[in-house]
């Protein structure tokens, strides 16, 4: 088959607009318009949209594109709509009946080139039905970092996609995010039942960025010196500011604004419209500074912000990474400052500490005993839990064992184990999911108290190995930052090892004196790489 490369760069120029195409997301298209599944870790603002926008546009039969948010699929759909004039629809929970009305008949008349929908919504069975007979061209997950256990926002209803990917007849699948590690793309590509796949992973670095991070002792100290910050940062242009709470998103925003700069508090609490307004005067230039918590992120696209700052720590650096993304996306130069309190790492540890109910487990277990095969829906409406609940305790019995669900989408019982033994058992998966959690707090705060490499840290995190300083972040400015000897740096780079206590994991990288390591049973652990090489404590995986 000759190169489609041609017949993507007429049409991005064509369709779209887009005279340049980076070499990576060239790279993913051809994949994808060979028929060949797709998983693309692309940096925030790096247009991993168009890896599936452009080649659907080659290919027969409408593009479902799952998407965890609502505004994102609002604006993957206006983008669609403004830029190709292509007939993308959506349907979710917050449009009117007519509009998800109009929607499928769109579908089921073929006219429809994108379809956006909510994973939630793949859970029902007239929904999976009405897309597979619309014969779909691609399959995107978007975010799909959602899907995989180890990601940082793990979403349960994206387990479920690899079974309605099967169920649709495995069209191409093309998996985007912008931040995954190597274990949480081999998650990823298990979750999904990706075949075959190749995988296009750019760069983590952002050199644009620069990386600083201050540490307060005294909690009002803090609140004056970042609302002083973002009134000197304001004067350059466009920012955010990041907060843990809807509290104080409302009181920076009151305080800024006090200070002759615009900006506006953003959180889930808010309504609908009021959220929109926010995000459309932000976008458009009538707001200086948006305060939000993280339910301002996905799908931020505004090419001048200058700058990133954090009021308080983030639960991971995954979640650190992806809104640090926002800034800086039209290649100038951006400040990332994060201000941090011991207080916000116990937060953080407080807001992970909820374990799965076992009544809920029980619930559903009690529903599947006669051995009949029954869809959530049907699980949901026997046990009175809500969607979440089940959702939840479905793909834990799942994992467990105790649980199958069939090509149809229904779940019965296996069988082994059952009772209390199946309970315990899903049990012991939450657990080791809330260890993992509470791994990657401690990874924020060793990025948060380090006097080293900042940039170092961050990239190895996600396992890019970085060896020298870069002079982009306030260690390497202060002198305190120490370059990577040769023995460490050979530890780096994806190496698969066995720790005596901890088992199987994959060192992601190497520091001057220590070293991190993900294990797939317990997290993320930094080991003192004098202890590792003393004990002998990693062994080559076999």
């Amino acid at each position: 088959m000759r190169s489609p490369r041609a017949a993507l760069r007429r049409t991005a120029a064509e369709t779209f607009g887009w005279t340049e195409l980076h070499p990576e997301q060239l790279e993913a298209m051809e994949h994808v318009t060979r028929g060949r599944d797709v998983l693309a870790v692309l940096p925030t603002g790096s247009g991993k949209s168009a890896i599936y926008q452009v080649p659907a546009q080659l290919r027969a039969g409408p593009t479902v594109v799952v998407s965890p948010l609502i505004a994102l699929q609002h604006d993957q759909r206006e983008g669609l709509l403004d830029r190709a004039d292509a007939a993308a629809v959506a349907v979710n929970s917050v449009q009117g009946a007519a509009e998800n009305r109009a929607a499928w008949e769109a579908v089921d008349a073929g006219t429809a080139e994108y379809l956006f929908l909510a994973p939630e919504q793949l859970a029902n069975e007239e929904v999976v039905e009405r897309v597979r007979a619309a014969g779909p061209a691609l399959f995107v997950v978007d975010e799909a970092h959602c899907v995989s256990e180890w990601g940082h926002d793990f979403r349960p209803d994206y387990l479920r996609l690899g079974g309605v990917v099967e169920r649709l007849g495995h069209p191409p699948v093309v998996a985007l995010t912008a931040t995954a590690s190597a274990p949480v793309r081999a998650d990823i590509v298990e979750r999904l039942g990706l075949r075959e796949h190749r995988e296009v992973v750019a760069s983590f670095d952002r050199p644009e960025l620069h990386l600083a991070a201050y540490g307060f002792a005294d909690a009002d100290m803090r609140r004056a010196e970042v609302e002083e910050r973002v009134v000197e940062l304001a004067a350059t242009g466009a920012g955010l500011l990041y907060c843990a709470t809807r509290k104080d998103t409302t009181a920076y925003a009151e305080a800024l604004a006090a200070r002759g700069v615009g900006a506006a508090a953003y959180h889930a609490g808010l309504s609908r419209t009021a959220r929109e307004r926010v995000h459309e005067r932000f976008l458009d230039g009538g707001l200086a500074v948006v305060v939000a918590t993280s339910a301002f992120g996905m799908g931020i696209d505004k090419p001048d912000v200058r700058f990133v700052l954090h009021a308080a720590a983030p639960a991971s650096l995954d979640a650190y990474y992806q809104e640090i993304g926002r800034t800086g996306r039209d290649g100038e130069p951006a400040v990332v400052e994060l201000h941090h309190h011991p207080r916000d790492f116990n937060l953080q540890r407080f807001l992970t500490a909820r374990r799965p109910k076992p009544d809920a487990l029980h619930a559903v277990l009690s529903a599947l005993a006669d051995g009949r095969a029954r869809t959530p829906a049907e699980i949901g409406t026997e046990t009175g839990l809500s969607p979440a609940r089940r959702t939840t305790a479905l793909n834990l019995l799942e994992q467990a064992g105790a649980v199958a669900t069939d090509d149809e989408g229904r779940c019965a019982a296996t069988g082994e184990p059952t009772g209390e033994a199946a309970v315990d058992e899903a049990v012991a998966i939450a657990e080791r999911r809330r260890e993992m959690v509470r791994s990657r707090i401690e990874m924020i705060r060793g990025y948060a108290g380090s006097t080293d490499c900042r940039r170092r840290i961050l990239l190895g995190y996600f396992g890019e190995q970085r060896t020298g300083h870069c002079d982009r972040c306030d260690s390497c400015e202060a002198g305190t930052s120490q370059a990577v000897g040769r023995d460490a740096a050979a530890m780096g780079g994806q190496e698969e090892v066995r720790h005596p206590r901890w088992g199987e994991g994959v060192v992601l990288s190497a520091e001057h004196d220590r070293v991190t390591v993900l294990f797939a049973e317990h997290g993320y652990k930094t080991l003192a790489l004098d202890a590792v090489r003393e004990r002998d404590l990693l062994q080559p995986s076999e």
